[in-house]
């Protein structure tokens, strides 16, 4: 950890030889302009007044960064508006997150120290402030612990599974204004990778603004007026309405992110304007983000590409897919954009999900026999796919980890994924599925057609085109496949109350896992893992929702998930790693189709400081989030 010092203090000397060129020269020197109307007349201070000591120094190394200049708007489009979200996902400011090489490093934070992955101890930045000026510091880590994990009426559930180890919390410490401390019996190696994730775990929360709302701090009868007038329960949703920081719905709501949403939903346009006391520097001592205003323009996600393709954004990738590439190269010169193609590293593009807890009797039995899933599998003819719709530029089989991963071996890619509709249909015939309606559909145990229902998200022709071609070859096995699009939130709810048989989505999130990193996707802990939604709510609530696993395979899972949490060795925890995705290859949980697509991005030709090769990743990653969309510049 004492890196991260040195690190901090060649950070401060940085930035001590700035703010003195800023005083040897002309007033405001390094202001952006979109500010110095506010400062010139007192309602925002100057900018060493509005950066915290020291604030972070973002390096800038080739081809990747260098240093820009302040203004311009960023248009980006958006299929709905909840997906303002995208804005903290994007703007990745975080506690801790991770860098180019995929380590966690400190950003919001000026540093940390980790013992033993029980002990977290954070340092934050002397004189750090929320957006709208107020002072960031241990309070607000206070408030969220106290005051909205430790209300009922908040947080009917606790802590979130970030913050339990067995059920059990950490204790919680302000050591002084700038230090807090979590402790753990023993380690949680979940913790830091929650808070650098795409969507991340929130542990403070700006307590200056949300007392009001809070009946610790506020009268109740003004709070039981406010939740009548506005049509709520009690004080409690009126409060839970005001914080949801990675919903970004709130205006009101200070923030710690680049850009501050000005724009309440519901609404077709959100625009978004620097944040004035952001805490990241460049190293000529300007503050970022470089850009002054960001507009997310709302779009049918179909309608997306066509707009891309038209020039009407400035950086895009959200509601592109590979098969929109030749259509958009095309449009380069006449729109003045780029599009590049980055790396994708799902471990599958696109995979299906069976559903092991839907509520139908007969398909939850069928679903859980592995027979049955390594016989779906068998009856997709991938090469065709790749073919035909990625012009064989993809890569063939299961969803699991990358070739380039130290964890793979061949036969996670290739186990039950050749196409053999021979083997396919014996095994169909071995698990008794022998009967045939006239059309040659094989029929349940209760009579009915075998016909599979394959829900999607309704965002991409992809998924369809991907689904009608497995459906020509499962037909041969005596199934019929049906794709029905929906509304992305329908979709999910569908899948978690066990309505749905099938789903497709995107794989593995990140395909190049290294043994130090945690292999809970593998087993059933979140809820929205669609082959088992219900055992990952469980998990996700500790016991409280949901069902506990009841499949050998899944529980094996779980216990080795266990194992690796509470080993330290990089071999151990490796050979852990193996024997789950072993398991993963063989019980067919999933099913995918290809990996390796590469992802379009669409770029203003003006717009500095994207990478040309990148790599489009959820988690870790966050999409944009990784490469810092606040040194993104316009020449």
């Amino acid at each position: 950890m004492n890196r991260l010092h040195i690190r901090a203090g060649l950070c401060a000397r940085f930035i001590a030889i700035a703010l003195a060129t800023l005083a040897a020269g002309p007033a405001f020197s390094l202001e952006p302009p979109a500010l110095t109307a506010l400062i010139a007349k007192g309602e925002l201070p100057v900018l060493e007044q509005r950066l915290p000591s020291p604030p972070k120094l973002m390096s800038f190394t080739k081809p990747y960064h260098s240093p820009g200049r302040y203004g311009g708007e960023l248009v980006l489009l958006m299929g709905r508006s909840k997906d303002v979200r995208m804005m903290v996902v994007y703007g990745y400011a975080r506690l801790i997150g991770y860098n180019l090489e995929y380590e966690l490093v400190p950003d919001v934070l000026e540093s940390f120290e980790v013992e033993g992955d029980r002990r977290f101890t954070f340092h934050l930045r002397k004189g750090h402030r929320w957006s709208d000026g107020h002072p960031f510091t241990a309070e607000d880590f206070r408030y969220y612990w106290e005051d909205i994990v430790g209300s009922e009426d908040l947080a009917k559930f606790g802590p979130p599974a970030a913050l339990l180890v067995d059920d059990e919390p950490p204790v919680f410490e302000v050591i002084d204004e700038t230090t807090v401390r979590y402790t753990w019996q023993k380690p949680n190696p979940f913790f830091l990778p929650a808070l650098a994730a795409a969507r991340p775990e929130t542990i403070f929360a700006p307590g200056h603004y949300l007392k009001q709302f809070h009946a610790r701090y506020t009268d109740a009868a003004i709070l039981e007026e406010l939740a009548e007038k506005e049509g709520r329960r009690n004080w409690g949703s009126v409060h839970i309405a005001r914080f949801r920081p990675y919903k970004n719905v709130n205006p009101e709501l200070p923030t710690l992110q680049p850009w501050v949403n000005t724009t309440r939903p519901p609404s077709q346009r959100f625009v978004f304007v620097r944040n004035p006391f952001f805490h990241r520097v460049d190293k000529n001592g300007l503050q970022l983000p470089y850009i002054d205003r960001v507009v997310l323009d709302i779009a049918d996600g179909k309608l997306i590409p066509a707009k891309a393709g038209a020039g009407e954004t400035d950086l895009q990738a959200r509601h592109l897919n590979f098969s929109d590439y030749t259509f958009l190269k095309k449009n380069e010169k006449r729109t003045n954009r780029k599009v590049l193609l980055w790396d994708t590293t799902l471990g599958s593009h696109i995979a299906l999900y069976p559903n092991l807890n839907v509520a139908d009797p007969v398909w939850r039995k069928l679903f859980r026999d592995v027979r049955f899933r390594r016989a779906l599998s068998l009856a997709i003819n991938r090469n065709e796919i790749n073919q035909v719709i990625y012009y064989g530029l993809a890569r063939e089989g299961n969803d699991t980890v990358f070739p380039d991963c130290p964890l793979y071996k061949p036969e996670y890619l290739t186990a039950w994924a050749e196409f053999d509709l021979k083997m396919a249909n014996a095994l169909l015939d071995e698990i008794g599925l022998t009967e045939r309606d006239d059309q040659g559909l094989r029929l349940l145990p209760d009579g009915r057609p075998l016909e599979i229902i394959v829900e999607t998200a309704g965002e991409s022709t992809e998924q369809v085109d991907v689904l009608e071609l497995i459906s020509s070859t499962w037909r041969k096995a005596g199934i019929k496949l049906f794709s029905k699009p929906l509304q992305r939130e329908v979709f999910r709810n569908r899948i978690y109350s066990g309505e749905t048989l099938m789903s497709v989505w995107g794989g593995l999130e990140n395909g190049l896992p290294t043994p130090g990193m945690s292999p809970s996707g593998l087993a059933p802990t979140r809820q929205d893992q669609y082959q088992w939604p219900k055992w990952g709510q469980y998990h996700e609530t500790g016991g409280k929702v949901g069902e506990p696993p009841d499949l050998p395979a899944a529980q094996k899972l779980m216990d080795l998930n266990s194992q690796w949490l509470t080993s330290s060795n990089t071999e151990e925890r490796k050979k852990i790693w193996q024997l789950m995705l072993d398991i993963r290859a063989s019980e067919a949980f999933t099913i995918g189709v290809v990996a390796g697509v590469p992802q379009p991005v669409v770029v203003n030709k003006k717009l500095r400081n994207v990478p040309k090769k990148g790599i489009y990743n959820w988690d870790p990653g966050a999409h944009f989030g990784i490469y810092h969309p606040d040194t993104f510049w316009f020449e």
